[in-house]
């Protein structure tokens, strides 16, 4: 993973802002929206809590935090301007004041230490040039105890699935890619998708970063999965914050 992926991620991704959300919503088939709200139960905001939304995009995950805060602030990241700038909109038509948007590198993040109490990345930790040093710089900023989240693509388990999962990445979904976007830079998702590993693999990535208590959930047979973890060196037990059911949506 190096520069060049960078910058090629980059240029996908300011040239399908205006038409991102429409197009994840079709991908999806809007399941997305139900994962994200599925790992949402799993997060314990403090009363007053600061919240880190990675790779934010055009901020539908901050968005969802922000809403949930009594005081605090929820501060979403991404290296697309094009992206953010479609991200402020929406913030400022939800009336949001405890938002803000901001732009940077998810491997060198503009943040102190023990900075936030909630991290999360969705659908962003395979876009990045080096996932190891994302995660790591997600523990940095997170205050001891606080609790890291990440929604992302998977590898079906089921053979049969697998199968029509790959057919569907690799004819179809680019096809529709190209028809809402114009454009087919959209193939980058199944090369992507391709490249990321499976859920045990990933649950070892977070624990070789530092995170403690790693845990995961499969959604769509396994197409996308949900991972959390936490930092260690927070009082008391975090026993009651990882009850919440294992869902398969």
């Amino acid at each position: 993973m190096n520069k060049s992926k960078e910058n090629h991620v980059h240029d996908v991704f300011e040239s399908i802002s205006k038409r991102y959300d429409r197009m994840n919503g079709v991908i999806s088939l809007k399941m997305h929206t139900r994962w994200r709200n599925d790992m949402m139960k799993r997060i314990y905001f403090p009363p007053v809590s600061n919240v880190l939304d990675v790779c934010a995009g055009t901020a539908d995950w901050t968005i969802a935090s922000a809403r949930q805060l009594q005081g605090g602030e929820a501060i979403g990241i991404d290296f697309s301007e094009r992206m953010l700038e479609v991200g402020r909109e929406k913030v400022r038509k939800a009336g949001l004041e405890n938002t803000r948007l901001i732009h940077g590198n998810a491997g060198n993040l503009p943040f102190g230490d023990d900075s936030f109490d909630v991290v999360t990345i969705g659908f962003g930790l395979r876009n990045v040039p080096d996932p190891h040093v994302t995660l790591r710089e997600m523990l940095r900023v997170l205050k001891p105890g606080g609790q890291a989240l990440c929604l992302e693509t998977s590898q079906p388990e089921n053979v049969f699935f697998r199968s029509l999962y790959g057919f569907y990445f690799q004819r179809i979904m680019p096809k529709l890619g190209k028809w809402f976007t114009g454009t087919d830079k959209y193939e980058w998702l199944n090369e992507s998708t391709k490249q990321f590993p499976d859920k045990q693999t990933l649950t070892d990535w977070f624990a070789s970063a530092g995170f403690e208590s790693v845990d995961y959930c499969s959604y769509a047979c396994g197409a996308a999965a949900g991972h959390w973890g936490y930092k260690p060196g927070g009082k008391g037990s975090t026993d009651s914050k990882r009850s919440a059911p294992t869902s398969y949506i």
